[in-house]
């Protein structure tokens, strides 16, 4: 079993959108109606959408491979690109996908050691992300990483509003 990391650029543009459009569609579908679940994606995932994101220098996109395949992906912000207003010394975890099939494998943690690694080379204490409060085994992983529930937001699937929590972990 190999695991590797490799930080995305434009000419990954077509595996991006492939690998966000599968693990949010396969963790999210069950709880969604169709055309709610193929309006997001397309807004969220488009490929020029998924290049603007790509492009911000402040937003940094990784794959994971699981014995040379693309498994899952890794976004991280910091600065403006935060979802969420928070301060210099912040660290989002925006997305953080692994493919069903790869489930199990301990690449959610290998992603999040990759995040915690991000964070301290650029100085900053916390880390933080949304979860769905419905998507128990996520909240379960991550309080197993020593992240707490600190807040909640809203957050749109269509005009259907959803809440995740907000979860951080302060850096030792």
């Amino acid at each position: 079993m190999t695991i590797n990391i490799k930080k995305c650029n434009l000419e990954d543009l077509p595996t991006l959108q492939e690998i966000s459009y599968e693990t949010f569609n396969e963790t999210f579908k069950d709880q969604n109606s169709p055309e709610t679940m193929n309006a997001y994606l397309e807004r969220a995932f488009n490929l020029k959408q998924l290049e603007k994101e790509l492009s911000n220098i402040y937003s940094q996109f990784f794959f994971v491979y699981f014995n040379n395949e693309v498994a899952g992906y890794l976004k991280v912000n910091i600065n403006d690109a935060q979802s969420e207003e928070m301060d210099d010394e912040s660290l989002e975890i925006e997305r953080i996908y692994i493919k069903s099939k790869f489930q199990k494998h301990g690449l959610g943690k290998y992603l999040l050691n990759k995040a915690m690694e991000i964070a301290m080379e650029r100085n900053k204490k916390k880390i933080w992300l949304g979860v769905w409060e419905k998507n128990e085994n996520a909240i379960a992983f991550y309080k197993k990483m020593e992240f707490v529930q600190t807040g909640a937001h809203s957050f749109y699937m269509g005009d259907e509003e959803q809440i995740d929590f907000i979860m951080t972990k302060t850096q030792k």
